[in-house]
């Protein structure tokens, strides 16, 4: 090769090293070790849930590419919404109709799955991208060995269509399952006794009614709201090993945002949440990334990937 080629070729290779991203990635090799990261008789590790994936400028909500590009931040809960077309297909959509995050008009429910593969999606600034309406298998295959789901399954979709997706991908060791009452996390679990599942509980009696109904302790994940929380009921829930997600959608993260010097996301951290679900990837990611990092908290579950 020619001294020109050689040097053209080393500068190419430098420039893709260069914007070659690393992805933080988290992975478990089964149901069992999940369960055991999230245990909170353990010292926890404390995670960002990019809530509807973590969408910014050219990334749309609920999609692949978002999702991937949010482990460029941080390891992370991918929180998504899951609903049915025409035909019965799983497909990943927050709002009952398309006219917002797509260039489709009408209900979802309306339009079968190959005319939904038609439309592309938008970002929050509307501005049209190239990506299409993903399904759930699409999503928890892509996401194996790579991060955690919270799934939320939108009013009408059967949670046994959920389970079975999860069960054919073997998406056990990193899926969780949003509830919202009493009766669908008793549903959730008789159908899948071995995975976890998202609780809409603050307190302790809360998740003592559950359990008298037959969800354990040791598959709860409980979601404590998005108005703030107390470090000793934190602690409560902690004491009978249960993670805690604490959701800063909306008024804590423009708090967040307006006082960026307070460093919000770490005090909640340090107070005792588990999973932090914001709409403010990038400024929740570094204070829990200096968190970590102050705490020397660390885990095998985590992985930088070139």
């Amino acid at each position: 090769m020619k001294p020109f080629n050689l040097l053209l070729a080393g500068f190419l290779l430098l420039a893709v090293s260069c914007t070659a991203q690393t992805k933080n990635y988290i992975s478990f090799g089964n149901a069992q070790e999940l369960r055991t990261f999230l245990n909170r008789k353990t010292p926890g590790y404390p995670l960002i849930s990019a809530h509807r994936g973590g969408p910014m400028k050219g990334f749309p909500e609920n999609c692949i590419a978002t999702f991937e590009n949010a482990t460029t931040y941080q390891p992370v809960v991918i929180e998504f919404d899951v609903s049915l077309s025409k035909d019965s297909v799983l497909v990943i959509m927050h709002d009952d109709k398309l006219d917002r995050t797509s260039n489709g008009t009408g209900f979802i429910r309306d339009h079968t799955y190959a005319e939904l593969q038609k439309l592309q999606l938008k970002d929050n600034f509307g501005t049209l991208t190239s990506y299409k309406i993903p399904t759930l298998k699409e999503v928890l295959s892509w996401g194996k060995g790579k991060v955690l789901f919270t799934i939320d399954v939108k009013r009408g979709v059967p949670f046994a269509k959920i389970i079975e997706e999860v069960r054919k991908t073997k998406s056990e060791s990193n899926s969780i399952v949003i509830t919202y009452n009493d009766n669908q996390a008793v549903e959730v679990h008789k159908l899948a006794p071995d995975l976890m599942i998202s609780v809409s509980a603050k307190y302790t009696n809360d998740l003592e009614r559950l359990k008298s109904k037959g969800v354990p302790y040791d598959r709860m994940v409980a979601f404590v709201g998005t108005r703030g929380f107390d470090q000793k009921d934190f602690w409560a829930l902690h004491q009978e090993g249960i993670p805690c997600i604490m959701g800063t959608m909306g008024n804590l993260d423009k708090r967040s945002m307006a006082r960026k010097n307070t460093k919000y996301y770490y005090m909640y951290a340090n107070s005792g949440a588990d999973m932090i679900s914001t709409d403010n990837l990038v400024m929740a990611g570094k204070e829990l990334n200096q968190y970590r990092k102050d705490k020397k908290i660390s885990s095998v579950h985590i992985k930088k990937v070139k």
